[in-house]
């Protein structure tokens, strides 16, 4: 099966297309140059028979092109041997290897030794090779009335045909090098979204073995704190402790719900939510794990908004809202808005703390990877924070907040605006068939 070219800045049917049909109005218009100025005598039935099929074949590609698919090799091969073998007939009927033109086998080789396959280049470059061979001692000779016109039309087309060779060389290689760079930074950014995944995933395997491990002495625990708490309504030793044991129970009830949902995460995919219906009672929950830290949420959460997979959206504010804490406990801030970024949708979330800023150096490393930062920790659940948002088709931003402090900006797709904008296109395609 012959190898397909998927790569869609290299040189197609498309643009092999235009540029015969380029190379189909320079041949008329020479032709015509050639008999009114310089009074050359052509074989036009021939030489117009040859661009009658040339326009043919150009037709019957366009309709290839039309179908939209992807082109092989072979097809490639094919248009470039019919674009050699009609400038050799052409070439062949105005004075062979005489005419100034000859070197216009040189754009087509160029282009075919960049986007075919060595041995087929090799067939194209034999064929071009042989043609010019014959053409040195085959051809109809040019017949000008004037012979002192010939010195001209060949000056003249000299100069035309190294204008012509210029152009489509110096496009092309252009084209070629502005297409490497973009494959050179796809690959670039894909090389290191396969870094990120893999380093996540690892930590996500780390994250489920310890999960696993710490569930019977959570249990047990759980098991303790009820115990004591019951026995300080008897005991007046414990009776000072009841308030701690009872926040021992709440802080260890949200370990427990921690676990399900880990185990909820892995039997199947999470549902979509409607944002200001899950985000209060996801406050509610992370109010619980910090109750010490002086929490506000600002503004009121947006209507019509909505979220998929909110255990990941979770996970990623409740690892912000932990970094903001311990940060600063005396002032953590969440804010939750929409808007459109770059003509699409998005819902934001802004959580600002009051602590002494992150250091430009640090900054532009966390969400890269696992870093040491200054405040002990060593930057995984920011690397964790990051993928997640990546893997929901959002961002994470982290910026200044005044008067001083951190700001952590996240945005992720309005789910409930980009399906009412689907459902419209549907219903107007609906109506116009």
């Amino acid at each position: 099966m012959p190898h397909r070219i998927t790569n869609t800045g290299r040189v197609n049917l498309g643009h092999l297309f235009w540029l015969r049909s380029l190379a189909i109005i320079g041949q008329l218009s020479t032709i015509a140059v050639v008999q009114i100025f310089y009074g050359a005598k052509l074989p036009l039935p021939a030489m117009l028979l040859v661009i009658v099929l040339e326009m043919f074949f150009n037709g019957l590609t366009w309709l290839r092109v039309a179908r939209a698919q992807s082109e092989t090799n072979l097809e490639l091969f094919g248009q470039i041997w019919v674009d050699l073998g009609a400038l050799s007939a052409l070439l062949f009927l105005s004075g062979g290897a005489t005419n100034p033109f000859v070197t216009l086998y040189i754009p087509s080789l160029a282009i075919a030794a960049a986007v075919l396959p060595w041995p087929m280049m090799t067939c194209l470059m034999i064929f071009a090779v042989t043609c010019y061979a014959l053409l040195s001692y085959n051809y109809v000779p040019l017949n000008i009335e004037n012979p002192a016109n010939l010195f001209d039309y060949f000056r003249t087309g000299l100069w035309v045909n190294f204008m012509v060779s210029v152009g489509l060389i110096g496009w092309f290689v252009a084209r070629m090098s502005r297409a490497l760079r973009v494959r050179d930074a796809a690959l670039a950014e894909a090389k290191q979204r396969h870094m990120r995944d893999e380093r996540a995933v690892a930590l996500g395997v780390q994250a489920a073995t310890v999960a696993h491990e710490i569930g019977t002495p959570l249990s047990t625990i759980a098991m303790l704190s009820e115990e004591l708490r019951d026995s300080a309504a008897h005991d007046k030793n414990l009776a000072p402790y009841a308030a701690d044991f009872e926040l021992l129970e709440q802080q260890m009830a949200l370990c427990t719900s921690a676990l399900a949902r880990l185990r909820s995460r892995a039997t199947g995919p999470s549902t979509r939510q409607v944002l200001d219906e899950w985000l209060a009672s996801f406050i509610e929950q992370w109010r619980l794990r910090h109750p010490r830290v002086k929490f506000e949420q600002l503004g009121d959460t947006p209507d019509d908004v909505s979220i998929d997979d909110s255990v990941a959206v979770g996970q990623i504010l409740t690892i912000l809202l932990d970094n903001a804490a311990r940060a600063s406990r005396d002032f953590v801030t969440l804010t939750a808005s929409a808007e459109a970024v770059d003509s699409v949708n998005k819902v934001r979330f802004d959580v600002c703390d009051r602590g002494s800023g992150i250091p430009p150096l640090l900054r532009a490393s966390l969400g890269a990877g696992p870093v040491d930062s200054t405040q002990g920790g060593h930057g995984v659940g920011l690397y964790l924070a990051f993928a997640a948002a990546a893997r929901l088709n959002g961002s994470i931003k982290l910026d200044d907040c005044e008067p001083h402090g951190t700001r952590a900006i996240l945005h992720l797709p309005n789910r409930a605006t980009l399906a009412r904008q689907a459902q419209a296109r549907k219903t107007e395609r609906s109506g116009a068939a």
